[in-house]
């Protein structure tokens, strides 16, 4: 069984959705159902008896605790964050709280269930986090490794760096035999609407401008979540305790790329009555303190652990304009309400 927290996000439903459907094995999903979670991600396991939903905070460590015993856990999946940068911009002590806190209180719990199940060599900790501890890099800089030093320059990619500390150290001082992943930026079906692709698809489609930061030169590689989502899969199953794995798409491109690309895509998909959606491209001012590259070097998962992406970014996203044309009004009309 696995306790995956989060479970009602985009990456989380995504995992948990695509795991039910891989393996024969009961999943608890614990979520807090913040504005970014809903049970429509998950409304494809709804009727599935080995799937259960607990509504609940990573913050609350008796609920933490009572799961971990009810359940018994093989493994922690562990999603739950804050994860906007503009939110955390506006205002970062959520993105403490949720982020390093709650992580904390999650690591606290899941080493005193570890060892009261007599230190489980089986049982494993993956926690998932993101690109944006390494900090900003320049257009001839090589990618990303896993020796990469942090330098993170958002309260939440700070706030991620923070929970990534905590889990190593958990990992030297316990043993808690823990799994970190670092992940590119993600797209696909059931993401919130103030992220880049699908709030340009949401905008486009109702003939609104398309708002993109600066120059729209910044650049992010792009990783289809299903993708992530099996790369999670392999490293829970052959990661070794105490290793942090990259995981990336290998599909480098910068906004305006992203923005003209899904633009020709919809307007083949569903045409303007005049023009292009490009048309509705404006350069809005940029965020405060706005990365300029990311880019992931994937050769050690690749390597030691046989993964690499099955989506190009051209595949991808084509996946993810039809899917989100399919499911504009419930997708959107939950988004609006929460």
């Amino acid at each position: 069984m696995l306790l995956v927290t989060g479970g009602a996000g985009f990456i989380g439903s995504n995992f948990v959705v695509t795991t039910l459907a891989h393996a024969d094995e009961p999943v608890v999903t614990l979520d807090k159902l913040t504005y970014a979670g809903s049970l429509m991600n998950l409304a494809a396991v709804n009727a599935d008896s080995r799937h259960v939903f607990v509504r609940g905070d990573i913050c609350d460590r008796e609920l933490l605790r009572n799961l971990l015993r009810k359940h018994k856990p093989r493994a922690i999946v562990h999603f739950a964050a804050e994860s906007h940068v503009d939110r955390s911009i506006a205002g970062p002590a959520e993105f403490v709280q949720t982020n390093v806190v709650g992580t904390s209180c999650l690591l606290d719990e899941a080493r005193a269930y570890w060892n009261d199940s007599g230190n489980d060599k089986a049982f494993r900790f993956l926690h998932i986090s993101t690109d944006e501890v390494y900090g900003s890099l320049g257009a001839n800089d090589p990618a990303f490794t896993e020796e990469t030093p942090f330098a993170p320059n958002s309260p939440y990619a700070a706030s991620k760096a923070a929970a990534d500390h905590l889990v190593r150290a958990y990992f030297h001082t316990y043993g808690l035999p823990v799994l970190t992943t670092n992940c590119s930026n993600n797209y696909g079906p059931h993401q919130f609407p103030e992220k880049l692709i699908p709030l340009m698809i949401r905008n486009a489609v109702a003939g609104k401008s398309l708002p993109v930061y600066g120059d729209g030169r910044n650049v992010r590689d792009w990783l289809y979540v299903t993708d992530h989502c099996e790369a999670l899969r392999v490293v829970l199953e052959k990661g070794k305790p105490g290793q942090t794995y990259n995981i990336g798409g290998e599909s480098e491109r910068d906004n305006n790329e992203v923005v003209q690309t899904l633009c020709r895509l919809l307007d083949n998909a569903r045409p303007r009555k005049s023009g292009s959606h490009a048309d509705l491209i404006t350069y809005v001012t940029d965020r405060p303190g706005h990365d300029r590259r990311y880019a992931m070097n994937i050769s050690k998962i690749r390597a030691e652990l046989g993964w690499e992406p099955r989506e190009s970014f051209e595949t991808g996203l084509a996946k993810t304009v039809q899917w989100y044309l399919a499911n504009l009004e419930r997708h959107f009309a939950v988004a609006a309400t929460t």
